[in-house]
This record gives C-alpha cells, sequence and structure tokens, in this order.
C-alpha cells in the first residue's frame, strides 16, 4: 500500500471509524467501510460501502461504488442505476452502484474521505 493511501486510509477511519483495505487483484485494492449511517428513505439504517482503488490513484479516479446485496429503497424498490454486479476478485454478493463523480477530481486536495462524501451525498438524493 502506497503512502498516499495509507494516510488516507487513517483520516477515513477517523471520519467514520472502522475501514479496511486489501489487495483484490494486482493492481486493485477494495476499501470496505462498515455500518455507514443512511438517510431516511432505504429499506435499513446502515450498509456497508465497498469502493475500489485503481491502480494509478490518486490521479486515477474513483467510481462506483457497492453495498449490502439486501439494500433497496424503502417499500422494497431497487434505486436506479443499480445492480448485483461483482467486485472484481471478490465472491460475495453485493448492490453495484453506477454512480460517477459530478465535479472535477483533484488528486492534490481529493481522498478517499472526498469519496465517501462523494457516496453519502448520492445516498441522500437517492429516495
Amino acid at each position: 500500500m502506497s503512502g498516499p493511501v495509507t494516510m488516507q486510509l487513517e483520516q477515513l477511519r477517523e471520519r467514520f471509524g472502522a475501514a479496511d483495505v486489501r489487495q483484490v487483484t494486482s493492481d486493485v485494492m477494495l476499501v470496505t467501510v462498515p455500518n455507514v449511517r443512511l438517510p431516511e428513505g432505504w429499506s435499513k439504517p446502515s450498509t456497508t460501502i465497498r469502493f475500489i482503488i485503481p491502480s494509478g490513484y490518486p490521479y486515477a479516479l474513483l467510481d462506483c461504488f457497492w453495498t449490502d446485496a439486501d439494500l433497496t429503497l424503502q417499500g422494497g424498490l431497487q434505486p436506479q442505476n443499480t445492480g448485483m454486479n461483482p467486485i472484481p476478485g471478490v465472491t460475495e454478493p453485493v448492490l453495484w452502484f453506477s454512480w460517477h463523480l459530478t465535479a472535477p477530481w483533484n488528486p492534490n486536495r481529493d481522498t478517499l474521505t472526498t469519496w465517501m462524501n462523494v457516496v453519502i451525498n448520492r445516498m441522500k438524493e437517492v429516495r
């Protein structure tokens, strides 16, 4: 794990509590952040958020994320732009959110915590 990723993972843990990173393929790492509180409108109060750190990060953009497979909108509907798409190198079932950055990513400013804030804001938008 590179120096910037190690430092950013510590910052992520300070903000969100437990967070783990592991190598899933030779050039991809998986970040797992358990017990992320969800806003109203979801089928459960919290979920585990997972996302990939690609080779070339922080210059390579973070993109998409995954949650617990059983997460739905309140009432059982599937959120927009989601599907049961596996994480590369991981066998457990997860719900894939095909969501992307709308603001420019600045590798000199933005971090893993920035990305988690993007994810949380996306979860607030979906109802």
